[in-house]
């Protein structure tokens, strides 16, 4: 049900032993599934998580990280950065990092592309699965889509923004979602709290934004946890959860709709605030940090 994020655990102001303390409890709590990128605070959050996944606790998670590299060249390089930073000899999925440009598509499955990688990565035994994320606008991941099919290749998985407010402005839920669960595609929902922008609003609390992401048919919600008091606030959630009823969900919606119109709250959307490879575009095509 619940991922945890790899943004959040590599956090400065998270001391690092703290930081893997939390992840082994997570793992020791029930959450199985840890996301991660090559490039979430400098290299330092695969860094922690690969020290976290000592001792016995790697085969106990499902472990995907993301790459920047839209070439070959530079997928495979940031590829064995993170397979030594994470101490671990294959990665459960790989998946494509911020496909947030129209032209993100062309660039992932051309000759010298990083999808080429990706599969020789899977071939040679580093990789399982192949999946792509984004947060910018649904017609990105839908043109993403269609060019895996023009090529004759099927994500396994594909990353994006679920939450209160996504249902009124530029919806994943309601224009990439029906498409996967059609292709039955892996769909892993993220920013349920829109890293916090989204409880800014005041019209809406963690518990209902995570019981709302939770409630639609994703096959996991990944979710910040910085804190043991957010972990605990996260397994109690889960261990509790009833999906909400039709009424419910209508209710919430209802209130989130005036503050959700111009995607105010959805800044990933509306904004650079989150566009890493926007303000880094050397990371498409290298592996220097």
């Amino acid at each position: 049900m619940l991922g945890l994020g790899g943004a959040h655990i590599g956090k400065p102001d998270l001391g690092e032993d703290d930081a893997i303390g939390l992840m082994r409890a997570a793992i020791d709590g029930g959450i199985t599934f840890f996301d991660n990128c090559w490039d979430y605070n400098d290299g330092h959050s695969e860094e922690r998580m690969g020290k976290a996944l000592r001792d016995g606790y790697r085969n106990k998670v499902f472990l995907m990280t993301k790459l920047d590299g839209r070439t070959a060249k530079a997928a495979q390089a940031q590829l064995e950065q993170s397979l030594r930073r994470l101490q671990t000899d294959v990665i459960d999925l790989v998946q494509v990092h911020e496909v947030i440009r129209m032209n993100d598509p062309e660039r992932a499955f051309a000759a010298d592309g990083i999808i080429g990688a990706l599969q020789a990565a899977k071939k040679a035994g580093k990789l399982r699965f192949i999946g792509f994320t984004g947060h910018k606008d649904p017609a990105i991941h839908l043109h993403m889509l269609h060019a895996a099919q023009q090529a004759g290749f099927e994500f396994d998985t594909v990353q994006m923004p679920l939450n209160v407010m996504d249902a009124h402005y530029k919806s994943f839920e309601q224009g990439v979602l029906p498409v996967l669960l059609q292709r039955k595609i892996g769909v892993l929902g993220m920013k349920s709290m829109g890293s916090g922008d989204i409880l800014k609003s005041g019209v809406v609390s963690p518990e209902e934004c995570l019981r709302y992401a939770l409630s639609l048919p994703t096959s996991v919600v990944i979710t910040g946890i910085d804190s043991r008091q957010v972990l605990e606030q996260d397994l109690k959630l889960a261990r509790t959860f009833v999906p909400l009823s039709a009424q419910e969900r209508e209710a919430l919606l209802a209130r989130t709709r005036a503050a959700s119109q111009a995607g105010e709250h959805e800044l990933f959307k509306t904004a650079n605030k989150y566009d890493g490879t926007a303000k880094n575009p050397q990371w498409l095509e290298t592996a220097e940090l």
